[in-house]
């Protein structure tokens, strides 16, 4: 257990695939972290890492047929979601993919998801150690996309994608104590957002009724990239330790088995060639 020090995980969708190949890597090697947080897709990858089973987030993001579609436009119309949110925190967790709950409720790494609230349109950091269908819901609110999936309502309060308040939550590490942080993204050095007047539009016409999340949907690309930028800094200047992706990205909606394969591999290859410079960064 590496104390006083956190591993910070970037969304991304089925891009967490990559995030699950470090993470594989560094669970061969015993190496867990005291916190760990995690965003929308990377919130998945936080779990499975504190629950300590290396290869789930891998399988339940490159299934076979047998296993269940993770993506599908049909269901995006039955169920209004183009992920399967009742296969991912339902039906896996208690089925072909069980999540081992005991060894995650009683591990002394601290985990937070990181949920944006649809009223506020703040980032909410939230940590669950016994409830097992509060914490499934934490995950599904934290990777619910807006416009991709419905609002996730916990304690009569709405919630959506954890990644639009708060990308990569590195600033509320290190104002929670942390000196040394690891942050795994999901994209290439150099890679900033945008958005368009037509896309704020078509934001500011589904959810009227949340003033405040529009906001915040609108300003997602300027703090975003406000972030990536201090990283890059603080990477240079050796304040922070950063493993991200050397090949290009995949979608986050990308299905094809092999492409996801190469690009877990590709993550787990990255983490094994950079695991001694981050040790040393951790011991300094």
């Amino acid at each position: 257990m590496v104390n006083n020090a956190a591993v910070i995980l970037e969304g991304g969708a089925v891009r967490g695939v990559f995030s699950s190949g470090v993470l594989d890597y560094l669970m061969e090697q015993e190496c867990y972290f005291k916190y760990v947080y995690g965003v929308s897709a990377g919130s998945c990858n936080a779990v499975d890492f504190v629950s300590r089973q290396p290869g789930r987030t891998r399988d339940c993001i490159i299934r076979s047929k047998e296993d269940g579609s993770l993506i599908s436009f049909r269901n995006a119309i039955r169920n209004k979601s183009i992920f399967d949110m009742d296969l991912l925190f339902e039906k896996d967790p208690e089925g072909s993919h069980p999540f081992d709950y005991d060894t995650f409720f009683h591990s002394r790494s601290r985990c937070e998801i990181v949920l944006t609230n649809c009223l506020t349109g703040k980032a909410e950091y939230k940590t669950e150690n016994q409830d097992k269908k509060r914490l499934m819901q934490l995950l599904r609110a934290s990777c619910s996309i807006p416009l991709g999936s419905p609002m996730v309502f916990i304690d009569g309060v709405p919630y959506l994608d954890g990644g639009i308040a708060d990308s990569i939550p590195l600033i509320h590490s290190m104002k929670s104590g942390n000196k040394k942080n690891v942050v795994v993204l999901t994209r290439n050095k150099g890679y900033r957002k945008t958005i368009s007047r037509k896309r704020m539009s078509v934001y500011a016409a589904a959810f009227k009724k949340y003033p405040k999340f529009v906001e915040a949907l609108c300003l997602r690309p300027y703090y975003y990239n406000q972030i990536v930028t201090y990283i890059e800094k603080w990477e240079e200047e050796g304040k922070v330790f950063v493993i991200r992706p050397q090949i290009k990205p995949v979608s986050r909606t990308e299905r094809d088995p092999e492409v996801l394969t190469e690009f877990y591999r590709h993550g787990y290859e990255q983490m094994e060639k950079q695991y001694q410079d981050m040790m040393e960064f951790l011991k300094k």
